[in-house]
Protein backbone atom coordinates (compact mmCIF):
# COMPACT_ATOMS: atom_id res chain seq x y z
CA UNK A 1 0.00 0.00 0.00
CA UNK A 2 1.28 3.46 -0.92
CA UNK A 3 1.82 5.50 2.25
CA UNK A 4 1.39 8.73 0.28
CA UNK A 5 -2.28 8.09 -0.44
CA UNK A 6 -4.59 10.16 1.72
CA UNK A 7 -2.04 12.81 2.71
CA UNK A 8 -3.99 15.71 4.24
CA UNK A 9 -3.25 19.07 2.66
CA UNK A 10 -1.37 21.77 4.55
CA UNK A 11 -2.90 25.19 3.93
CA UNK A 12 -0.69 28.22 3.43
CA UNK A 13 -1.51 31.92 3.21
CA UNK A 14 0.84 34.78 2.37
CA UNK A 15 0.73 38.51 1.69
CA UNK A 16 2.80 41.01 -0.25
CA UNK A 17 2.09 44.56 -1.41
CA UNK A 18 1.55 45.27 -5.10
CA UNK A 19 2.83 48.61 -6.41
CA UNK A 20 -0.32 50.33 -7.75
CA UNK A 21 1.21 51.24 -11.09
CA UNK A 22 1.62 47.52 -11.88
CA UNK A 23 -1.92 46.32 -11.12
CA UNK A 24 -3.05 45.92 -14.72
CA UNK A 25 0.19 44.24 -15.81
CA UNK A 26 0.00 41.89 -12.82
CA UNK A 27 -3.53 40.90 -13.77
CA UNK A 28 -2.50 40.40 -17.41
CA UNK A 29 0.36 38.02 -16.68
CA UNK A 30 -1.71 36.06 -14.17
CA UNK A 31 -4.47 35.64 -16.74
CA UNK A 32 -1.90 33.75 -18.84
CA UNK A 33 0.65 32.22 -16.46
CA UNK A 34 3.53 30.59 -18.31
CA UNK A 35 2.93 26.83 -18.77
CA UNK A 36 6.35 25.99 -17.31
CA UNK A 37 5.45 27.84 -14.11
CA UNK A 38 2.07 26.12 -13.82
CA UNK A 39 3.68 22.72 -14.40
CA UNK A 40 6.32 23.36 -11.73
CA UNK A 41 3.67 24.44 -9.23
CA UNK A 42 1.78 21.19 -9.84
CA UNK A 43 4.98 19.10 -9.81
CA UNK A 44 5.81 20.60 -6.41
CA UNK A 45 2.50 19.39 -4.96
CA UNK A 46 0.76 22.76 -4.76
CA UNK A 47 -2.96 22.77 -5.49
CA UNK A 48 -5.93 25.08 -5.03
CA UNK A 49 -3.73 28.17 -5.47
CA UNK A 50 -5.42 31.58 -5.49
CA UNK A 51 -4.20 35.18 -5.34
CA UNK A 52 -6.56 37.98 -4.29
CA UNK A 53 -5.99 41.75 -4.48
CA UNK A 54 -7.30 44.43 -2.12
CA UNK A 55 -7.51 47.65 -4.14
CA UNK A 56 -7.64 49.88 -1.06
CA UNK A 57 -4.39 48.65 0.53
CA UNK A 58 -2.63 47.13 -2.49
CA UNK A 59 -2.23 43.86 -0.59
CA UNK A 60 -2.02 40.62 -2.54
CA UNK A 61 -3.27 37.65 -0.53
CA UNK A 62 -2.25 34.19 -1.74
CA UNK A 63 -3.55 30.88 -0.47
CA UNK A 64 -2.71 27.35 -1.54
CA UNK A 65 -2.67 23.77 -0.35
CA UNK A 66 0.45 21.64 -0.20
CA UNK A 67 -0.29 17.94 -0.70
CA UNK A 68 3.24 16.55 -0.80
CA UNK A 69 5.47 15.04 1.87
CA UNK A 70 8.63 17.22 1.64
CA UNK A 71 7.70 20.90 1.54
CA UNK A 72 11.27 22.17 1.89
CA UNK A 73 12.49 19.83 -0.86
CA UNK A 74 9.64 20.78 -3.18
CA UNK A 75 10.28 24.49 -2.63
CA UNK A 76 13.97 23.91 -3.44
CA UNK A 77 12.93 22.17 -6.67
CA UNK A 78 10.72 25.18 -7.42
CA UNK A 79 13.68 27.54 -6.95
CA UNK A 80 15.83 25.40 -9.28
CA UNK A 81 13.52 25.97 -12.26
CA UNK A 82 14.91 28.77 -14.50
CA UNK A 83 11.46 29.75 -15.83
CA UNK A 84 10.08 30.06 -12.29
CA UNK A 85 13.04 32.25 -11.32
CA UNK A 86 12.43 34.39 -14.42
CA UNK A 87 8.75 34.73 -13.43
CA UNK A 88 9.71 35.71 -9.89
CA UNK A 89 12.20 38.33 -11.11
CA UNK A 90 9.45 39.86 -13.23
CA UNK A 91 6.70 39.87 -10.61
CA UNK A 92 8.94 40.74 -7.62
CA UNK A 93 9.74 44.04 -9.33
CA UNK A 94 6.06 44.93 -9.15
CA UNK A 95 5.79 44.13 -5.45
CA UNK A 96 7.01 45.37 -2.08
CA UNK A 97 7.80 42.66 0.45
CA UNK A 98 6.41 43.11 3.94
CA UNK A 99 9.15 40.89 5.41
CA UNK A 100 12.13 42.72 6.96
CA UNK A 101 15.33 41.73 5.19
CA UNK A 102 13.64 39.97 2.26
CA UNK A 103 15.59 40.39 -0.97
CA UNK A 104 13.51 38.50 -3.54
CA UNK A 105 11.59 35.28 -4.13
CA UNK A 106 14.70 33.44 -5.32
CA UNK A 107 16.59 33.89 -2.05
CA UNK A 108 14.20 31.73 -0.08
CA UNK A 109 14.78 33.05 3.43
CA UNK A 110 13.54 35.36 4.60
CA UNK A 111 10.59 34.76 2.34
CA UNK A 112 9.47 37.48 -0.08
CA UNK A 113 5.78 36.86 0.65
CA UNK A 114 4.92 37.24 4.35
CA UNK A 115 3.33 34.12 5.85
CA UNK A 116 0.10 34.83 7.72
CA UNK A 117 -1.38 32.78 10.52
CA UNK A 118 -4.58 30.85 10.02
CA UNK A 119 -6.94 31.70 12.88
CA UNK A 120 -10.10 30.01 11.59
CA UNK A 121 -10.94 27.23 9.17
CA UNK A 122 -14.01 25.19 8.43
CA UNK A 123 -13.92 22.46 5.80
Amino acid sequence: MDSKVGNPARRFAQIVKLKPEFLERYKEVHAAVWPEVLKQIADCNIVDYSIFHDAETGILFASFKYVGHDYAGDMERMRENPKVREWWRMTDGWQESMVPGAKDSESGEPSWWKPVEEVFYTP
